[in-house]
């Protein structure tokens, strides 16, 4: 290759990582705690109801995640496309691979409706309690209704990611929370609706939410409609084995979460409230690492490899720090976080048992977030899919029966 014409597409942030990594990570932060903040605002108004409401909305929220993470693992290759093709100088492409990615979006949206009404009457054979049952059935019901308008989101914002925009998606997330909280308080507090409140809720700020998008991305709309099959197939063979990799692995979560649910609602709800605070954690770390993996597809694209690895040690460096800090609070001030959800005494004590545990897997798991990260950025998609599938299958349900249930340590042996 011409040195020349590779020092022509040299990043403009080489000088910079630091920076440029910083300025992309914490707007995706944002916009990727969407999804969580959403369902631990809804926990957190659906504790002023019963443990039980607790229990069963976190069961529908783990199985929700876990029937659309598919489709979630699939579109983030229109990320990586986009970056690749904007690094090889193709910036006609990007829209086509937009427009692939709302068919995409489209598709699997209307087929998780379709499936919804099944999966809510299973979700009553998988809970501790009847009311329970009720309580997660109502919700997942009510909550898929949003399944084609949280993938459109999801097309849009990793096309801007994939363009270097993670600012506009920042912003319709945080539209969508705000509604998401005002609605709680009205439709929970206010008129009394239960849990079918906190899901109506969260599947109105996810409607605002694509709505911000489409508002602002609709000059470039015209031009995603040039989509090929091309386009649709790049986008097909690099999502693919992401989306397999995530359903396998939400679903070996999944198999936990539901033997979780049948010890106990206290158990239950213990797991559902320390799930979601360490999102917290948790969410920012992939925030980072998939400002690396867009940074790594663009230099791979223009052939300048020799940055892979220096944004990959930054990357690392800068979440695992992240993840410690967050582990510090999680033991300090553990017991004052799980009393927000709840006072009983049994439920805060298995809430910090959680934390404690969490606190020790966190600091892993940030090298392992980069890593997968920056293989998909550079288009290795296969190695990390195999990785995360085989070792969630091999510990993750077989250790929750040998802990959890022979050994009596319920979701603690789980975790």
């Amino acid at each position: 290759m011409n040195p020349h014409k590779i020092e022509n597409r040299m990043p403009e942030w080489e000088e910079n990582k630091l920076k440029h990594l910083l300025m992309l990570a914490w707007p995706i932060a944002v916009s990727m705690l969407s999804y969580s903040v959403m369902s631990l605002v809804d926990t957190l108004f659906v504790s002023r109801i019963s443990t039980s409401a607790i229990a069963g909305v976190g069961l529908a929220i783990t199985i929700s995640f876990a029937l659309i993470c598919f489709a979630f693992g699939l579109l983030r290759a229109v990320k990586v496309v986009v970056s690749q093709a904007r690094g090889a100088g193709r910036t006609e492409d990007a829209p086509a691979y937009l427009g692939a990615g709302l068919i995409m979006a489209v598709v699997f949206g209307v087929l998780l409706l379709a499936i919804s009404p099944l999966v809510g009457d299973f979700l009553m054979d998988l809970s501790a309690t009847q009311a329970a049952g009720e309580a997660a059935r109502e919700y997942f019901v009510i909550r898929m209704l949003f399944s084609p308008a949280i993938l459109c989101y999801v097309a849009f914002r990793e096309y801007r990611y994939g363009c270097g925009d993670s600012k506009l998606p920042m912003v319709a997330a945080l539209a969508g929370n705000g509604l998401n909280i005002v609605l709680d308080y009205l439709f929970i507090v206010e008129f009394g609706w239960g849990v079918g409140g906190a899901a109506w809720a969260t599947v109105a700020g996810a409607c605002l939410e694509v709505g911000v998008m489409v508002v602002a991305d609709w000059k470039i709309l015209p031009l995603a409609k040039s989509v090929t099959r091309r386009h649709l197939k790049a986008v097909w063979e690099v999502g693919m084995p992401s989306g397999v990799q995530f359903t396998l692995e939400m679903g070996a979560f999944a198999v936990l979460a539901t033997m979780i649910s049948r010890l106990d609602e206290v158990e239950m709800a213990s797991h559902q409230v320390a799930l979601q605070v360490i999102h917290f954690a948790f969410l920012p770390g992939v925030a980072f690492g998939e400002a690396a993996s867009v940074m790594v597809g663009e230099v791979v694209g223009a052939g300048y490899d020799k940055l892979v690895k220096p944004v990959s040690w930054l990357a690392t460096k800068l979440v695992t720090a992240y993840m410690a800090l967050c582990g510090i609070i999680l033991v300090v001030f553990g017991p004052e976080i799980a009393g927000l959800f709840g006072a009983e005494p049994a439920f805060v004590a298995r809430t910090v048992m959680l934390f404690n545990v969490a606190c020790v897997f966190l600091l892993f798991d940030g090298t392992n977030i980069v890593c997968r990260c920056v293989l998909r950025g550079i288009g290795d998609v296969r190695y990390p899919a195999m990785v995360g599938i085989v070792m969630s299958w091999v510990f993750t349900p077989p250790l929750m029966w040998l802990l959890g249930y022979k050994m009596g340590w319920g979701a603690l042996g789980g975790w």
